[in-house]
């Protein structure tokens, strides 16, 4: 698949040449490097966006000058498994769309040859592209540390691959990791989604289980420009009787230090029309669940001002759900990389940084104490510990009791903390 940063207008930018005729187009004229990049309301410059972002999303032009030169990536096998002896011109569609990723799909490219229409092929592809993409978008904006790539495998099934950068000139951390496992359930992780509703017949004590996703979170340095995270996963689980229960869940939120309301518009906004097209309900549906999700009770805040969160997605039908995750894949780069642009280069006082850290504590403490992601992962036999608490700030603080002074501007983001607002009316 062609990485690229096409046209601000009808067709948003951020969509990803997917599809025979595009993707087959792509793989004939053998273009390796981004397009250009326009300008036009579809995407970043409708009424709301203001001269701030504006000038930011001008900047993404930048982006498209060298999408791998900042990429440390693992080199992808000339011949592949299942394309040996195949000379180069007549190179299939799925081993063209692995040229631009991170590293080889964790799955066999002959078992995913074998099965093209599984969800769980289109799935895979799907995260792996979305690794790619935001990787090559993020290195571009540091300019400086490069992503390294780590892949590793599961003994019990499966494995990932985890792409991290770390203190770079604009990412403190920033890191893009896929998993795709199998094998089954532990009785803990069972448990979990039994507490969700789910009735799920175990035989013998075993529940097969096929997951997989991709889950990033992104700290930049200058306080000014905020943290964001974004999952996006899916399961089957085999019951006793044969039966095949799927679902998908995911969402992407925003957790700045300080609040800017242009910024969390520009965020709302850009995640709302990702939503709309596939029902006017569900941005609303979706984002009071996030609302809901990121809450540290223990602190009575949220862990930031939101985006859209979904769980436990099994209709109206695997495909049309398969749609929806894929607009709100497409939807990550436009609604956050401008607000990196934009803030890079803030000025910020001693002060403001260590307000950072602070707001970077509640983050752990969300993560390690009510993330029910990183609860299923910890509690799967053979996880990757190291991946898992990849969400984590390289530095953090915890001071005692700490409370902002009235009125500050550090105050102002705990009030929207406390009591959450709509952005986008």
């Amino acid at each position: 698949m062609a990485w690229r940063l096409g046209r601000l207008g009808a067709r948003p930018w951020w969509r990803a040449a997917r599809g025979g005729g595009e993707l087959g187009a792509w793989c004939r004229r053998g273009a390796g490097g981004p397009r250009g990049l326009g300008h036009g309301a579809a995407a970043g410059g409708g009424p709301w966006l203001g001269p701030g972002l504006a000038a930011a999303l001008a900047g993404l032009a930048g982006l498209a000058a060298a999408a791998f030169g900042h990429v440390e990536r693992a080199r992808m096998v000339a011949k592949s498994a299942g394309t040996r002896g195949r000379p180069e011109e007549e190179e299939d569609e799925l081993a063209c769309r692995c040229r631009s990723l991170m590293a080889p799909p964790v799955t066999d490219l002959r078992e995913l040859r074998g099965r093209p229409g599984d969800m769980k092929t289109k799935m895979e592809l799907l995260i792996l592209e979305t690794q790619a993409q935001v990787c090559q978008a993020l290195a571009q904006v540091d300019g400086g540390a490069r992503f390294s790539v780590d892949r590793w495998e599961r003994k019990e099934g499966g494995g990932g691959i985890s792409c991290v950068l770390q203190d770079g000139h604009v990412f403190e951390k920033a890191g893009v990791s896929v998993s795709v496992v199998h094998g089954n359930l532990s009785e803990e992780a069972a448990k979990q989604m039994r507490s969700r509703g789910k009735n799920l017949k175990t035989k013998d004590g075993k529940l097969p289980f096929s997951a997989m996703g991709v889950s990033s979170v992104i700290h930049p340095k200058n306080p000014h420009a905020p943290t964001i995270h974004f999952n996006y996963r899916y399961f089957e689980v085999e019951e006793a009787d044969g039966n095949k229960q799927w679902w998908f869940g995911g969402g992407c939120d925003l957790t700045p230090t300080y609040l800017n309301q242009e910024d969390a518009v520009h965020f709302h906004k850009t995640l709302k029309e990702a939503c709309d097209r596939h029902g006017p309900d569900l941005y609303p549906k979706f984002k009071k669940w996030c609302d809901e999700y990121f809450f540290i009770a223990h602190r009575g805040e949220r862990r930031g001002i939101g985006g859209i969160f979904f769980d436990d997605l099994d209709s109206p039908s695997k495909e049309e759900v398969f749609r929806f995750v894929q607009s709100c894949t497409q939807a990550v780069i436009p609604s956050y990389v401008p607000l990196v642009m934009k803030h890079r280069d803030d000025a910020f006082t001693p002060q403001e940084k260590l307000w950072q850290q602070l707001r970077r504590g509640r983050y752990v403490e969300f993560n390690l104490l009510y993330d029910r992601g990183t609860k299923f992962g910890l509690f799967t036999p053979g996880s990757r510990i190291e991946s898992i608490l990849m969400s984590l700030p390289l530095t953090a603080r915890w001071e005692y009791m700490h409370s902002p002074s009235e009125n500050s501007k550090e105050a102002e983001i705990l009030e929207v903390l406390r009591h959450p607002r709509d952005w986008v009316h």
